[in-house]
């Protein structure tokens, strides 16, 4: 295949630029650290910000946050303070390094990507375009939406990229771009871009390609294939050792879609396993409101959405035909990808078949936590449309049983509507904010959540409703912000134990508004700033000046 050319505008030139290697943290790429097995799920304290929710259990967590605190965020000392403006909506989480090598200095750099297609480098300090990608082949637009409002107006770059700095002379940034050519066909390709240049990097792009055996929907000769024209890349990309995992999600539900989980090598962008999860069915999207698959630094946890799932079970409790649609999923990575255990609720074919299934919810991994007994357990979480928390046990995670769910914690009734995005983890707590609920928190004692909120805000959050995130220095000046949609939007900040409100953009007037919300935002916070994503760039909020 001959590599497209990336269009790229280059807004500040650098000399050549000797780069030395930088010692991070690397809580998304590599090695898999911040993968949530030990004590601290989010790993050690973060220099950057490098995958979706902080780190690959997907805990929210930042724990090096040593600027903002309870104290100093208020009305008074806190505040907008810039907006970085771009071309196209925003709906995934800006990533941040600090201290890079670029552009003839040493900057922190905000990387941010568009539905537009590009992918855009800012100096997180002063807000200059370090440099301008667009993943777009000669005579191709970004994709049409088809009409529906899943992803709208245009697809382009929709799930959060991925940054891995021990690859390539500068580190390197993964993102999916989906794109439509002027002869109306779709593509999906993988992108691998420098980070101080944004240039194409390991031959790419490639476009992705797949077939696996199976009879379900599209299928042909006895092979499901994946057509581009049927999917999107929704679900935040994830890192785990040398392989970088896709799950793809629906094109505004048209056509005969499966659910894909694919893995591509972070060095070559060759793709090396393909699982799909619905071969004999239909449905069974991934989607999960944006968030990324987790991990615990080997298997990976997800939640598939609405679609085939087979009552009839083999020997050891699977699925005959192999379709787990709406189901807790923990995929094996050894050797390829499997479906290694799952969870699948008694009622799960009624709630397909109602919609009310799992796939609008991501999956948290907690840390080893000792309950009890004395015993180490070793949990991952999750909810989706039908307003039940469902707790695992990573190490059996219950099956499928027509007679009642056999699980290890099941706390129904406490979210007011579904789960259309995450919860995070901080100190202890676990943080739901569900769809025209209050932002809510589960306390955690001997490895059981509590069984109703132990704090909530005063506040409610409408469609669709929050992901909240966390700041703290360590287990100290915890803050949980969440962002709440609307015509006006409003970034909050709470207490992590009251869920007191410590401020929100709307307080001042028009001072700290940054204009309309967009389905998915996820607030991401870096050395002393909030950024959120808006409908035409990325808004920063931090402590004011004088």
């Amino acid at each position: 295949m001959v590599s497209p050319r990336v269009l790229r505008r280059v807004c500040l030139l650098a000399a050549a630029i000797a780069i030395a290697s930088i010692a991070a943290a690397n809580c998304g790429g590599g090695g898999g650290g911040g993968g949530g097995t030990g004590t601290s799920p989010g790993g050690t304290a973060m220099a950057a910000v490098l995958t979706y929710h902080n780190d690959i259990a997907r805990t929210g967590q930042n724990l090096s946050e040593t600027t903002l605190t309870p104290a100093n965020v208020t009305a008074s000392t806190f505040g907008k303070v810039g907006f970085f403006s771009v071309d196209g909506k925003v709906d995934a989480q800006p990533l941040f390094v600090g201290s890079l090598p670029i552009a003839g200095g040493t900057r922190n750099v905000l990387y941010v990507v568009t539905e537009h297609d590009s992918v855009f480098a800012f100096d997180a300090d002063s807000g200059a375009t370090l440099w301008q990608a667009r993943t777009l082949n000669s005579g191709e637009t970004p994709s049409d939406d088809l009409g529906c409002g899943q992803i709208t107006q245009e697809i382009g770059i929709t799930s959060t990229p991925v940054i891995d700095r021990s690859r390539g002379t500068h580190g390197t940034i993964y993102v999916v771009a989906m794109t439509k050519d002027a002869s109306g066909a779709y593509h999906q390709r993988i992108h691998a871009l420098d980070l101080a240049t944004g240039a194409e990097l390991l031959n790419g792009p490639t476009e992705v390609a797949a077939t696996y055996p199976g009879t379900g929907a599209s299928s042909m000769n006895g092979n499901v294939p994946f057509t581009p024209s049927l999917y999107a890349e929704r679900a935040g990309l994830l890192l785990l050792g040398n392989v970088l995992y896709t799950a793809w999600t629906s094109h505004c539900d048209d056509g005969g879609y499966t659910g894909w989980i694919m893995g591509y090598g972070a060095d070559t962008l060759q793709q090396t396993t393909v699982l799909n999860v619905t071969p004999n069915g239909l449905g069974g999207a991934i989607w999960m409101s944006g968030a990324g698959p987790a991990s615990d630094g080997s298997s990976i946890y997800l939640l598939d959405a609405n679609g085939t799932f087979d009552t009839t079970l083999t020997a050891s409790g699977f699925p005959a035909s192999n379709d787990f649609g709406n189901a807790f999923l923990k995929l094996g990575t050894a050797g390829g990808l499997s479906v290694a255990d799952y969870f699948a609720m008694s009622n799960t074919v009624q709630e397909s078949a109602g919609d009310i299934d799992l796939g609008s919810g991501g999956a948290l991994v907690l840390p080893d936590l000792t309950d009890a007994n004395g015993a180490v357990q070793h949990l991952a979480l999750g909810a989706g449309k039908d307003d039940i928390i469902y707790v695992l046990s990573r190490d059996s995670m219950g099956k499928f049983n027509a007679s009642g769910d056999s699980i290890y914690q099941e706390i129904p009734a406490q979210l007011i509507g579904g789960e259309f995005g995450m919860p995070a983890y901080f100190n202890g707590r676990v943080y739901f904010g569900s769809v025209g609920d209050h932002l809510k928190a589960f306390t955690v004692t001997s490895a059981k959540l509590s069984s109703t909120p132990t704090a909530q805000s005063a506040m409610t959050f409408a469609y669709p409703g929050t992901t909240p995130s966390i700041s703290a220095n360590g287990s100290a000046n915890g803050i949980v912000w969440a962002a709440e949609n609307g015509s006006v939007a409003a970034l909050h900040a709470f207490d992590p134990i009251s869920l007191a409100e410590l401020y929100n953009s709307n307080q001042m007037g028009t001072r700290d508004q940054f204009g309309a919300g967009n389905k998915f935002i996820t607030p991401m916070i870096a050395n002393g700033k909030v950024y959120v994503g808006t409908t035409n760039g990325v808004a920063v909020f931090g402590l004011l000046k004088g």
